[in-house]
């Protein structure tokens, strides 16, 4: 929670704060994530507007997670940026778009919900450790990167595993 009580709900009055706040649970998605309780930088303004409050920031973490190709750790550091308008309380909004609207408590803004929204959205979908991981071998589990050459014999076809049986050592001749 955020006070705006200095901006005395005068439009036109704003405010620079910075701050580093602990991660709340859950911030990320599967596979990639903000852990729970590491520092995140907010580099915020906010200023009164005749409705509320104005928020615009950017949010600066740590991501910790694993490759969605070949299961490899990836730590990076992330950078969002967000802007959400607060309205002060007991405005109308019975216009029935009122789904979305974030409200002020009193005099304070929760960020949480703005930072979650925002820091899950710019994450990709499936995280890799380089732009070209080529994964895992899918008969043996073998990491590609790490034995490009990586091969396993072509595979008999189960209709014809049974000739297998009848092929002649190198040498025999048919007589």
């Amino acid at each position: 929670m955020l006070d705006t009580r200095e901006l005395g709900r005068r439009p036109g009055s704003q405010r620079q704060v910075e701050l580093t706040v602990p991660a709340p649970a859950d911030l990320g998605i599967e596979v990639l994530r903000v852990p729970e309780g590491s520092p995140v930088e907010l580099d915020l303004r906010l200023e009164a507007v005749m409705e509320g409050v104005l928020v615009t920031g950017t949010a600066t973490a740590a991501l910790d997670g694993e490759c969605a190709r070949c299961l490899e750790p990836i730590s990076e550091d992330t950078e969002v940026t967000f802007q959400e308008l607060f309205v002060y309380d007991g405005q109308d909004y019975s216009s029935g778009e009122d789904d979305g609207v974030s409200m002020l408590e009193g005099d304070l803004v929760d960020l949480e919900p703005l930072l979650r929204d925002a820091v899950v959205l710019a994450l990709p979908f499936q995280p890799l450790c380089m732009d070209d991981c080529p994964g895992l071998c899918v008969e043996c589990g073998a990491r590609l990167a790490d034995d490009p050459d990586h091969a396993h014999d072509e595979p008999i076809d189960p209709r014809w595993a049974g000739l297998t049986a009848l092929q002649q050592e190198p040498g025999e001749q048919d007589q």
